[in-house]
């Protein structure tokens, strides 16, 4: 229970994409692990705080920390990566398989006001993209910033449209026809 409410804490004045991984030496998450830690910069950059959590024990997490990339191991990790044994964790945000007791590749966006922005649950077998869930947080940035809305496949730059059947028209203008 403790945990659960520091996680919370973490969250505050702040975007935050919280990942929850499986296994600690699998396969799919070390790539995971690695590819936000080694861009959690940019993460910061739009304000947004990265934290990794996993039903192992914060030993078994350091000692793949101290495993090196190589050899399957995650080596220096810029994310902080919480140790959620119980699975308390995972069971609040859904994700905790109680059948196997593992959660399932789990990815949530909340925003400043502690309010859920995006889900995404993948099943075990494949990974989740550190560009499609940085384009999500700067979209709901935008989204709040501007009060306009982003069509699919939006990018920083890219023409967002006004939600009304109006104000739509000025994006739906420049649609090519099919």
């Amino acid at each position: 229970m403790d945990s659960y409410n520091q996680f919370q804490v973490h969250t505050i004045d702040i975007a935050l994409h919280s990942e929850f991984f499986y296994l600690n030496s699998t396969f799919v998450c070390p790539t995971e692990l690695i590819a936000f830690s080694d861009r959690v910069e940019e993460f910061h950059a739009i304000k947004c705080n990265v934290i990794a959590i996993s039903c192992d024990s914060q030993f078994s997490h350091l000692a793949w920390i101290n495993m090196p990339r190589n050899k399957g191991g995650l080596g220096d990790m810029k994310i902080p990566i919480i140790a959620d044994k119980s699975g308390v964790i995972a069971k609040r945000y859904g994700v905790y398989d109680e059948e196997t007791g593992i959660p399932f590749r789990g990815l949530f966006i909340i925003d400043n006001r502690q309010t859920l922005r995006q889900i995404t649950i993948n099943d075990l077998p494949v990974g989740r993209s550190v560009d499609e869930t940085l384009r999500l947080v700067q979209a709901f940035q935008f989204t709040d910033a501007h009060g306009e809305v982003c069509p699919v496949g939006w990018k920083p730059g890219n023409k967002a449209m006004t939600p009304d059947p109006i104000g739509s028209q000025d994006y739906f203008k420049d649609v090519p026809k099919a």
